[in-house]
């Protein structure tokens, strides 16, 4: 069956029923978040298929690719606010990974560093003064360090721990707290992400 978000073709290919109803979910997001930065988009599939690789979704090559799972509208909201950040990279990458952005994530990564070695953790230094995304770094923070014991360690400091995970997951994260928690608490978090936000969303008005 087919459905649309901002005029974006939906399709639901899953084996499997989702857990929710996709034309709420379709509806939620065109109350979230504007057609334009629907731009680069081409296509949503929901879907569990390989190329999620255990992932709730993920962007690649113009779609988004969702997990069908999903328990509420909510979640399946975010993961989409959270992959639409990052179709937008193509347009605005230059804009956005600025040395100032680049900057402000480094010093937050250096200061979790320092805070996980006072908690008794073996952070690598390497590794953490690596932007890129890492399978390595993923991993090490979910199944090491964890994520509820970096909710607490990273309060602050990040507006949720998954964006200490690289460059492009603090954009995206930031991104997707801005629509679907508070766009003050980017603001005070992440002064300089937020106005990359603030500066794309310009753009796209």
């Amino acid at each position: 069956m087919e459905y649309y978000i901002h005029k974006v073709p939906v399709f639901l290919m899953s084996l499997n029923p989702p857990q929710v109803n996709i034309p709420e979910f379709c509806q939620a997001v065109e109350e979230t978040v504007t057609a334009p930065m629907c731009r680069n988009l081409d296509v949503v599939y929901i879907a569990d298929i390989p190329e999620l690789a255990g992932r709730s979704a993920t962007y690649a090559h113009g779609a988004i690719y969702m997990s069908s799972s999903e328990p509420t509208v909510f979640d399946m909201v975010e993961n989409f606010v959270h992959e639409m950040a990052h179709s937008l990279e193509s347009t605005f990458g230059q804009d956005i990974f600025t040395e100032e952005l680049i900057s402000e994530f480094r010093g937050k990564r250096e200061r979790l560093y320092q805070i996980l070695k006072a908690e008794g953790f073996k952070p690598s230094e390497r590794l953490f003064g690596f932007t890129e995304y890492t399978e390595k770094m993923d991993l090490y923070l979910a199944e090491v360090v964890g994520y509820p014991t970096l909710l607490s360690l990273t309060m602050g400091l990040f507006v949720s721990p998954y964006g200490a995970t690289s460059l492009q997951e603090y954009y995206a994260n930031g991104f997707e707290k801005y629509f679907l928690d508070n766009p003050r608490k980017v603001r005070d978090t992440s002064p300089v992400l937020y106005n990359k936000i603030v500066e794309i969303l310009d753009e796209l008005t």
